[in-house]
Formats: structure tokens, C-alpha cells, sequence
């Protein structure tokens, strides 16, 4: 009871438009046990700061308040004024004070109280709420602090990111990125908004999970990206970025995509069908390696669209699928796809940022200014000036069986991606309990090697043509529609072509709009000519054979670049 009667006496004191909400649920639960204890303290002396109650009164007749219980107060203060009241005179010990009073005595109050304690108050009646100060104003960022937040440096390491002028705080949430680390982490202190939108379909639920991050905005007198960057250019691209939004052509063909897993589960089939029927000798061994190795070539292609969003609507099913087909079908992780190839979509073909150029330096000397850069610092970890000829060995025929193949079993032990793991068990059992009656042991272990020599060949010379005869360098930070066309380019469009490559024969368009369903590049390609045309900018397209022979070229001549300036910078 102590605990409440001085609960009662602080609310009254300090929140008294709190206390009135109070009273008007529970009037006069605590009002004599209150005036009891004021009475209490009023023998003691006063604390110096806080008002003061003249005798007989408990503190809350400071404010004079009116109340539901007000005439208790009142009665208290008369009393103070004549002393203490007898039982013949009506009155009640201080201990058994009644709650209610009369009018005259309320009057009498009144005058007592003025007297000693000061004006009276205005009733609460008529007490006005404060309106609520004005919200803080955001904090407003340059670009110039924003590009010091870029993880560079001594720690900590803060990492900033500006999304349609608004600043985000990535320092922490980077590790918990659902799209990896790294992606999110290379546009750190640089404006974000074009790969932003460019990755999230669902843009409306991607912002609810960023308002924690946000701490302000790009002060007015800043330009919305960085001034480096081509202002008109940028301008342009979102607005074909609207257009193509407006035109429908980030909607999938869900019947396209069907069809396309259709025809690969069917040559799968035809693949065991042909060494079941005919046997295992030679001829029927090399079809279904052949029919195997097709497989998996068009599965890549496919679990690539799942991968980056384009079929369904909600990003569950994608995802949902996209483990099946990369994982049953193919063997290999989702987690690792996603983890190297969206960085590679964010910054494509800079040095550092994307993994598909790692094999520079240690490898091959890639791009010229790089091995330009690699040949000054006397650096040789391979003979590059023949690496055009050494590709042929250790590039399409050795990248999936030699090193793929066992790297992502590595991946997802050591990350834990234990759902990962038991899709690429269901591949490897389904597998040996198909082939393994009919071939043995060996016959299965030289079947899955050749499968895998084939589907590498395939994968390397398809996914290299578009980018290692580009231009390779460290970020520069440019606008997103220069940096994926400076690191990409198409081949001529065909059926084939089309089929053979799962339509990355449009390498640009694919670049541009990573979520954009493949079917649809042939459409917007014709926007993206005019576009590059409008800015000067070289649309680059090629037949299949010339793609193929650029990269040898590609590498030889960098290779030149290197031995030249090793030799004589």
C-alpha cells in the first residue's frame, strides 16, 4: 500500500494529466490513504525545490484541481484553516477523513488556500495538452562523407549507401544481407539506387526491411548521385527503366519456362533410355554422355533464371525452385551461385569486386590496364605470354570437373548450407542408383567425368565470350548502364544461338535488367541500340564463331601487354 500511495502522490505531482485519466477510471481508489500519508509528511520539513502543502492538505490541493473527489481536498483545506475538527463538530480524525464535502466548506477552502499557498491554478477542465514539438529534422549528408564510409580504411569500418537520396547505415546489416556481404558491400559509399532496383522486385516489402538503416538524406544542395557520374545519362536510363516497366516486359511467360524444364527432363531420360536399350558399348555410351552433358548445360541456363527472379512473382517459389534445379538437377549449391554471381552482376569484370575475374593475376593477366599494371611490378605467377595457348588446357576443360566439382562440397561444409547440401545429395543418389546397374562402378565414374567435361566446355566458352574481351579494371564507380556496357556484349540473335547460349547471347540486356525474363531481351535490345546511340556509346554484337575467337585474341594480346612492360618498364 506505501508502494501505491506514493506511486499516487509522484503521478499527481508531475503527470497530473496522466493522473486524470486515472481518476476518471478509478475515482477515489487511493484518495484517503494519499491524504494519510500527506499527512505524515507534512510534519517533516520540506525539501528545498518542491512545492509545499499547507496544513491539512495533501499534496495533490496543490493544483487545485477540480476532480470527482475535488470536495475531499476542499474539506481538507478548511480544516487546515480552523484546525483540527472534533467529532461533535462533524469532522473526522485525520486517519478516517470522509472523501466527500459540502459546499460551504469547499468556499471556505478556497479562501484558505489562496492565502497560503498562492493563486489558484486554472481548473483541469480547462488545462490544454501541449502539442507535440516538431520532429527532429534529418541529418543531411554530403557526398564527400559519403564516400569516406566505403570499409576502407582503419576500423571501423562504416559502410554507407544512398538509395533515391536516402542515406543507409550498412556498417552491421551487411553480414545479414539475404543477397550475400559482398554484393551489398561494393556499393558502399556510392549511390546504390540503380542496382537496387535493378535486383528487388518486390521494392515496396525490400524498404520496409530498410527503414532501421536509414539515418538521413543527402543535403538539398547535393546532386542525387555522385557528380562524377553522367547526369543525363542516368537521367535516360531510368527513364527506359520505366518504360520497360509500363510495357510489361519484366512479366514472365511461365509457360516458356515450363517447356524449357519439359525438354531438359526429357533428354535426361533419353539419356538412360539410350544405354538401357542399346548397352553399354561405345556408341550408345557417347550419346548419353553427350544427351548428359546437354542436360546439364541447359539446367545451368535454367536455374540461372530462377536464380535471378524471373519466373514467378513471389521470390519463395523462385527460390524453391531454383535449389531443385540447380540442386537435383545439377549437383551443385544455390548459396554458392548466388553468392558469386550477383556480385558479379553488381560489378561486372572490376577487379576485386567481381569473382568471375579472380583468375587474374594468378592465372592469366586479364585487361590491359591490369596487365599493364601487373608486368611494372615485375609480378610473374604464370608465363602470360602464352596464355592464350595454356587457356585451351586449364580454362573450358578443367574449370567444372577439376575445380567446381569439388569447391562447392568445400562451400557449403564451411558455411553450413546444409540445405545446400542435401539437394546435391539427392543428384549424386539418384544418379548412382540409375546408372550404377548398368555401367559398374567404373563405367558410372567415367560417364559422370565425361558429362561434366562436356557441360565445362560448354559453360566456359558461352560465359567468357561476353566478357573477358571487354574492358577489365579496377571500380571506377560509374553510372550502372556505362559499367555493364563496358564490360559486355551480344551475339548475333539465331534459334540456335538463342539455345545454345539460354539466350545470354543478349549478355546487355540481361545486364541491365537482371530480373528482366530471358524471353523478353529481343524486345528491349532495339531501346537499348537507340539509347547507346543517343550517348556515343558502342553497342557491341557479334556473330558466335568471332565471340569464341575473341577470347583467345583477348589474351593474347594482353598477354603481349604484360611481357612488354615486364621487360622494358
Amino acid at each position: 500500500m506505501l508502494y501505491f500511495m506514493l506511486h499516487r502522490i509522484y503521478s499527481e505531482l508531475f503527470f497530473p494529466q496522466l493522473q486524470q485519466q486515472h481518476d476518471e477510471v478509478a475515482p477515489g481508489l487511493f484518495e484517503a490513504p494519499c491524504r494519510q500519508l500527506a499527512a505524515v509528511l507534512g510534519s517533516f520539513s520540506p525539501i528545498p525545490g518542491l512545492p509545499t502543502a499547507a496544513p491539512g492538505r495533501s499534496p495533490r490541493c496543490l493544483r487545485g484541481g477540480q476532480s470527482p473527489r475535488g470536495a475531499g481536498c476542499e474539506k481538507g483545506r478548511a480544516q487546515g484553516e480552523r484546525g483540527p475538527m472534533s467529532a461533535e463538530e462533524g469532522g473526522a480524525s485525520p486517519r478516517r477523513q470522509p472523501m466527500g464535502g459540502g459546499l460551504a466548506g469547499r468556499g471556505e477552502g478556497r479562501g484558505a488556500g489562496r492565502a497560503q499557498a498562492g493563486p489558484e491554478p486554472e481548473p483541469r477542465s480547462r488545462l490544454k495538452m501541449e502539442a507535440p514539438g516538431p520532429a527532429p529534422a534529418p541529418r543531411r549528408f554530403t557526398w564527400e562523407e559519403i564516400a569516406q564510409r566505403s570499409a576502407r580504411g582503419p576500423p571501423p569500418q562504416e559502410r554507407w549507401l544512398v538509395i533515391d537520396r536516402k542515406v543507409y547505415d550498412i556498417s552491421r546489416f551487411h553480414r545479414r544481407h539475404p543477397g550475400g556481404s559482398r554484393v551489398i558491400s561494393h556499393y558502399a559509399g556510392q549511390d546504390a539506387t540503380d542496382p537496387f532496383i535493378a535486383f528487388h522486385p518486390d521494392k515496396a516489402l525490400v524498404r520496409k526491411y530498410m527503414s532501421p538503416l536509414l539515418i538521413g538524406e543527402l543535403a538539398p544542395d547535393q546532386p542525387s548521385f555522385e557528380p562524377s557520374k553522367n547526369k543525363k545519362l542516368v537521367e535516360d536510363f531510368r527513364e527506359l527503366r520505366a518504360a520497360v516497366e509500363k510495357m510489361g516486359l519484366l512479366k514472365p511467360n511461365r509457360t516458356f519456362f515450363m517447356l524449357h524444364l519439359c525438354h531438359i527432363l526429357l533428354l535426361d531420360v533419353a539419356a538412360w533410355l539410350t544405354i538401357w536399350y542399346f548397352g553399354s558399348s561405345t556408341v550408345p555410351f557417347l550419346i548419353s554422355a553427350v544427351l548428359l552433358g546437354t542436360v546439364q548445360a541447359q539446367a545451368g541456363w535454367l536455374q540461372h533464371d530462377f536464380g535471378h527472379l524471373s519466373v514467378f512473382s513471389e521470390s519463395r517459389w523462385n527460390h524453391l525452385v531454383h535449389k531443385f534445379v540447380i540442386g537435383h538437377l545439377k549437383g551443385a549449391p544455390a548459396s554458392w551461385w548466388n553468392h558469386l554471381h550477383f556480385q558479379h552482376h553488381a560489378k561486372p569484370n572490376c577487379f576485386r569486386k567481381d569473382p568471375d575475374v579472380n583468375m587474374h593475376p594468378l592465372f592469366f593477366a586479364l585487361g590491359k590496364t591490369l596487365s599493364v599494371e601487373l608486368g611494372v611490378q615485375k609480378k610473374k605467377f604464370m608465363p602470360y605470354n602464352h596464355q592464350h595457348k595454356y587457356f585451351f588446357i586449364i580454362g573450358p576443360p578443367a574449370l567444372v570437373p577439376l575445380y567446381f566439382q569439388w569447391y562447392i562440397f568445400y562451400f557449403v561444409v564451411q558455411r553450413k548450407q546444409w540445405v545446400d547440401l542435401a539437394w546435391m545429395l539427392t543428384f549424386y543418389i539418384r544418379f548412382f542408383l540409375t546408372y550404377l546397374p548398368l555401367l559398374g562402378v567404373k563405367g558410372i565414374l567415367g560417364l559422370h567425368l565425361l558429362v561434366r567435361f562436356i557441360e565445362s566446355n560448354w559453360f566456359v566458352w558461352v560465359t567468357q565470350m561476353n566478357h573477358i574481351p571487354m574492358h577489365i579494371d579496377y571500380d571506377k564507380n560509374v553510372d550502372w548502364f556505362s559499367t555493364q556496357l563496358q564490360a559486355t556484349c551480344n551475339v548475333h540473335q539465331s534459334l540456335f544461338n538463342d539455345w545454345f547460349s539460354g539466350h545470354l547471347n543478349f549478355q546487355i540486356e540481361h545486364h541491365l535488367f537482371p530480373t528482366m525474363p530471358r524471353h523478353n531481351y529481343w524486345k528491349v535490345a532495339p531501346l537499348v541500340k537507340s539509347l547507346c546511340a543517343k550517348h556515343g556509346i558502342e553497342y557491341h554484337c557479334k556473330p558466335l564463331l568471332t565471340a569464341f575467337a575473341d577470347i583467345v585474341h583477348s589474351l593474347k594480346d594482353s598477354g603481349e601487354l604484360w611481357l612488354d612492360a615486364y621487360l622494358h618498364k
